[in-house]
């Protein structure tokens, strides 16, 4: 009889910690995914020229319109 209790504890002891892990990475994820709200529209203009997605001329243009 105790050596089913025992081994019943022993899968709780390791559970826990298990979820307890897993929930926080996938919180630390999500968490880390957000973009920041006070990002202006030229941070993120910045951020398109630099990553290539548009060009000087494009940029300069964007520039002025905002």
């Amino acid at each position: 009889m105790t050596h089913g209790y025992y081994w019943g504890m022993g899968w709780g002891m390791w559970l826990i910690p298990i979820i307890v892990i897993v929930l926080l990475v996938l919180f630390l994820r999500n968490n880390n995914t957000r973009q920041p709200h006070n990002e202006t529209p030229l941070d993120i203009l910045k951020k398109r020229y630099a990553k290539g997605e548009i060009t000087k001329e494009q940029f300069d243009e964007m520039k002025r319109n905002i």
